[in-house]
């Protein structure tokens, strides 16, 4: 079966937004996802900044007024993409490191691949209400009993090799080419961004 690889990150709210419609077309053409952890450098970028959580107040922040700008209108888009899509996506707080997060899509894939799909979205739907600690290993740990995988050694994983083997996935996506999420590879041609599927699916209908 032919494959599509996607790089996500639980951050990106783009990422979310390209769940369903990458699986509704990549089911049209009968081919598989890879799902691959691709964790965000997003202060290299848009800076960083922390709200206060009752408040919403800006209680930290190393941002220019231009990277505000941005972030506040990337906001205001998701939101309207979302909306169509019956999606609920809140603003987070602060920016999350999302890398105990990504070692556990590596650790679904290995131990339960046909669930992969029901944990991703049992990861991003209650991250983007603020409903999820994805910083917090029992948390994390908790998301893949709650669809059926095996949590077993996922513990020893994250305080272990985890890490090295992420960092390994993080060189392979650099060398080729991804730089953000979510992004597709097909047959080795790189895509950056949900817009572009239109164009993979005429890949894939002319590939048949």
């Amino acid at each position: 079966m032919r494959t599509l690889t996607v790089y996500v990150d639980v951050k990106s709210p783009y990422a979310y937004l390209a769940l369903a419609p990458t699986r509704a077309l990549c089911a049209a053409n009968g081919v598989a996802i890879d799902w691959l952890p691709y964790v965000l450098d997003i202060p290299s970028y848009l800076g960083s900044a922390r709200l206060d959580p009752a408040t919403g107040a800006v209680i930290e922040s190393a941002r220019t007024e231009a990277q505000w700008r941005k972030v506040k209108y990337a906001y205001m888009d998701v939101r309207r993409q979302a909306n169509r899509a019956g999606l609920t996506i809140r603003g987070t707080q602060k920016i999350w490191d999302t890398r105990l997060v990504s070692i556990a899509l590596l650790f679904a894939k290995r131990v339960a691949p046909p669930r992969v799909d029901a944990w991703l979205d049992a990861v991003f739907a209650p991250f983007w209400r603020r409903e999820l600690d994805v910083e917090q290993c029992s948390v994390v740990e908790e998301t893949l009993r709650g669809v059926g995988i095996d949590a077993r050694g996922f513990a020893e994983l994250a305080a272990g090799d985890g890490a090295r083997e992420l960092e390994r996935v993080m060189e392979e996506a650099h060398a080729r080419g991804v730089f953000g999420v979510p992004s597709f590879l097909l047959g080795g041609e790189l895509f950056w961004g949900r817009e572009h599927l239109p164009l993979i699916g005429e890949r894939l209908a002319a590939t048949r």
